[in-house]
């Protein structure tokens, strides 16, 4: 019987080797005559230990990594294939306590299954929730997600079950499911690994929503920087249509969904839902005003559903276990869990799923394990490009919607970027209004001339001309931002510029500034 090497296909694997690292490992075997099954899995999330390979044992999988094409001889020598010791082994991959200390909801299946087979799919509790939503109403399809508690999570945090309800209640002849996968937040990649790693998830999550409102069709609106999810959703969604659970007739039902990909415009502004959806419809990537809504009028004009892929990902587990099970996650208003995404300078960056309520300082030093450099971590920022900078004293703070509001701060993707204590919070403000001056759609006054400006005054900062003055030109230019602008582009920018400058005046010379006056 083969023994099977479970192998990442994951991008973020690929770029460090897996697909070389598979390539030597089948020639190996065929020279030496081992007879194994190479599986190319999605990744575990532990990025500083890719290419991680797993060989499947009576005992369960064994893990070794990060694993290097010049290694895989050796690890032949040392019969890798039936556990042997080497300097990369780890044990037994669910041992690890960077997987054992997490609740994996969503990410239940991702690094364990062949992300394109629909048997390992459904073998791993896969279109359960579908089958259960085909027997129910879709108004109680709708109150099960509204039960739940669970809210978008692309940023603005609405509840996923009024936003379907809104649909649901519209007359139209046409309806649509939008799945915004443009994932353009810096240090985020779940939206990337869900796709990548355990496609009909998402795909099974569309059909239930779909169901649930009265759709018929649907697009994933993906990111044009990933290629490689691209193909994997192509592939799932064929194989889906040619198993019945896509298509005319959704598993004998009569009830039908089709569902397609389409490549993003490559501007970080088509991630507003608006702004998507102008582009989805062949138009420039120009933010609506609103209203209407797009629940009312979306794609087309057309009572449209725009969740982003988490969110959508998360209603299999939900129609699958109930809305108690995934409610008694969480606390507070935050309930379920949140894939949390380590990036920066962090000596283990990668993918943690846990249930809200757990601190920032627990991440960057439990998960985390501190810097990569060293030194000590002086600020994270949360929520990607227009989240707050948070310093080591909110490092307590859990996460959770309500809390991180308490202090100005967003979790938005939930996206978390760590900086040591060489970081310049001065040069950080300044690239806030250099990301929203080259990314704003302008449309609207505040943003694009307001960004624009910003660069400017920061220049003027971080030269030492007049901080003090100029600070205040900072801070009134914010305000217009924050509350003239028309999305949250440029009414979100504020949020890292003020957070550096509150909470790190040091690197914009105020000190020394009012000690001279």
């Amino acid at each position: 019987m083969s023994i099977k090497v479970y192998i990442p296909r994951d991008s973020a694997a690929c770029s460090v080797g897996a697909d070389q690292v598979a390539m030597h490992i089948a020639v190996e075997a065929a020279r030496r005559g081992a007879d194994i099954q190479i599986i190319r899995n999605g990744s575990r999330g532990m990025h500083w230990l890719e290419p991680l390979v797993e060989v499947e044992t009576t005992a369960g999988r064994i893990a070794y990594g990060p694993v290097r094409p010049e290694d895989v001889s050796e690890l032949f020598d040392c019969n890798f294939l039936y556990g042997g010791q080497h300097h990369l082994l780890h044990g037994l991959t669910e041992a690890l306590p960077w997987l054992q200390q997490q609740e994996r909801l969503t990410f239940a299946r991702v690094g364990i299954t062949d992300p394109v087979s629909l048997q390992d799919y459904i073998a791993h509790d896969g279109y359960r929730g579908l089958r259960r939503a085909l027997e129910m109403a879709p108004e109680a399809i709708v109150q099960e997600v509204t039960d739940s508690g669970l809210r978008g999570r692309g940023g603005a945090a609405f509840p996923t079950g009024i936003k379907w309800k809104t649909v649901l209640g519209c007359e139209a002849d046409q309806k649509y499911i939008v799945c915004n996968a443009d994932e353009g937040d810096s240090g985020t990649f779940s939206d990337r690994m869900v796709m990548e790693g355990d496609p009909y998830v998402l795909i099974e999550g569309m059909t239930i929503a779909a169901l649930a409102v009265g759709a018929t069709k649907g697009y994933i609106y993906l990111r044009s920087e990933y290629p490689d999810a691209l193909i994997t959703l192509n592939d799932a969604i064929d194989r889906a249509n040619s198993a019945g659970y896509l298509g005319n007739d959704i598993l004998g039902s009569g009830r039908q969904f089709q569902l397609e990909v389409r490549r993003a415009a490559g501007a970080y502004v088509c991630g507003e839902e608006t702004s998507l959806l102008e582009s989805l419809e062949g138009k420039r990537g120009l933010v609506r005003f609103k209203p209407p809504l797009p629940a009312i009028e979306g794609l087309f004009g057309k009572p449209t559903v725009v969740n982003n892929v988490i969110s959508l990902a998360s209603v299999p587990i939900i129609l699958d276990k109930g809305a108690a099970y995934y409610r008694d996650y969480g606390m507070g208003r935050s309930r379920g869990t949140l894939p949390i995404q380590l990036a920066g300078n962090i000596k283990h960056g990668g993918l943690i799923e846990k249930a809200f309520g757990i601190t920032l300082r627990e991440l960057l030093y439990d998960f985390g394990g501190g810097s990569a450099s060293g030194r000590p971590i002086r600020a994270v920022q949360v929520g990607g490009p227009l989240g707050s900078y948070l310093p080591e004293s909110q490092f307590d703070t859990p996460l959770d919607y309500e809390k991180f509001s308490e202090i100005w701060a967003v979790l938005g993707h939930g996206g978390i970027v760590a900086f040591d204590d060489t970081v310049d919070m001065a040069k950080m403000a300044r690239y806030a209004f250099e990301f929203c001056a080259i990314e704003s759609c302008g449309k609207c006054t505040p943003c694009r001339i307001g960004s624009t400006r910003g660069v400017e005054v920061m220049d003027k900062i971080i030269a030492g001309k007049q901080p003090v003055k100029h600070i205040e030109l900072v801070r009134d230019l914010s305000d217009t931002m924050l509350n003239g602008s028309l999305c949250a582009l440029g009414g979100m920018t504020p949020y890292p510029v003020l957070s550096a400058l509150n909470h790190f005046p040091e690197d914009f010379g105020i000190e020394a500034a009012q000690s001279a006056a």
